[in-house]
Order: structure tokens, then C-alpha cells, then sequence
């Protein structure tokens, strides 16, 4: 396992995948990475969507073209996503589902897998046919999308980190 700062320093986003599946050991390495995300008073408000079935990837693919009115794939070729759903009557669900999707992406790194965070989840899973996949899971109650993140491997090298920023910190 790879030294945690340095995971952390190196993690980049990944715009262009291999079309090659993961590991399921390392998929499920990143899931329970995820399951010990922080979250308000240890309710646990997320859950974690694994998709693995290419239909399902490209029909979600679609639905996250269609709420920009673009038609591409949103989720760069990646073969894979994991999507974060937090509980609404959690106050703490956004911050929880984040939290979620920051570990989730910090195991992937640690594993040598690409990821990236992709938006409109919440919008994807207020539609019909988003509220037709948790239905045939057996999800039940209020959920909000909170991110797909997108998993594979990367077609080419990732950037070198952008320097930070000086007024990034502030000491009082």
C-alpha cells in the first residue's frame, strides 16, 4: 500500500480509459474504501451503486449527455462506475456522499486505477429511468445522486499536479 501524502498528492483525473474491466478484487478494495467514508454522527447515509454491466454504463452514459444537451460520452470511455446516492433526510447526506466519493478515489489511485468524478448523478437519478434502476435493486426511500465516478484504466499519463496556490492557507 502506498504511502498515504503521496496517494494523496498524485491522484489525478482521468479523461481517457482503456476499455478494459478492473479487477473485481480491487473494485471491491475501492467499495469498502468508500463504506469507511466519515459521515454525520455515523449515520451512513450514502450508498454505493457498482456498475459493472456495459448496457447500464452507456444508458446512464446517455442520461448524463442529455442533462447538458450534448451528445458524447460524459464518462470518457471509462468501462466502469460506481455511483454515490446519499439519504435526504440525512442533514449531513451531501457532505457524506462527498466524503464517500474522496475515499472512493483515493483507493482507486492506491490500486494504480483511474477515476474521475463526473456531476449529474442528482439529475440521472430524478429521471424515470434512474428511478427504474434503484427500483430493480430494491432501493427505497429519498436519495440524491451525489456523483458517478467513473473507474478504469488510464489510456496515457496523467498531468503533472498544477503547483498550489499561494493563498490556499491561512494561520491564525
Amino acid at each position: 500500500m502506498a504511502d498515504t501524502l503521496t496517494v494523496l498528492k498524485t491522484r489525478r483525473s482521468c479523461r481517457a480509459y482503456k476499455p478494459e474491466l478492473i479487477e473485481e478484487e480491487k473494485l471491491d478494495a475501492i467499495i469498502e474504501a468508500g463504506t469507511y467514508a466519515a459521515t454525520g454522527m455515523g449515520r451512513q447515509s450514502p450508498i454505493i451503486i457498482a456498475v459493472t454491466d456495459k448496457e447500464t454504463r452507456d444508458m446512464l452514459s446517455k442520461l448524463n449527455a442529455s442533462v447538458m444537451g450534448v451528445d458524447i460520452d460524459p464518462f470518457y470511455g471509462a468501462p466502469e462506475l460506481l455511483v454515490v446516492l446519499a439519504d435526504k433526510s440525512v442533514p449531513t447526506y451531501i457532505y457524506d456522499g462527498s466524503l464517500v466519493m474522496g475515499n472512493l478515489m483515493n483507493a482507486a489511485a492506491d490500486l494504480g486505477v483511474a477515476s474521475c468524478w463526473i456531476h449529474r448523478a442528482k439529475e440521472e437519478f430524478e429521471s424515470e429511468e434512474g428511478k427504474t434502476i434503484l427500483k430493480k435493486l430494491g432501493i427505497d426511500g429519498d436519495y440524491e445522486g451525489i456523483g458517478n465516478l467513473v473507474l478504469g484504466y488510464a489510456a496515457a499519463p496523467a498531468n503533472e499536479p498544477a503547483p498550489r496556490k499561494a493563498t490556499y492557507i491561512y494561520k491564525i
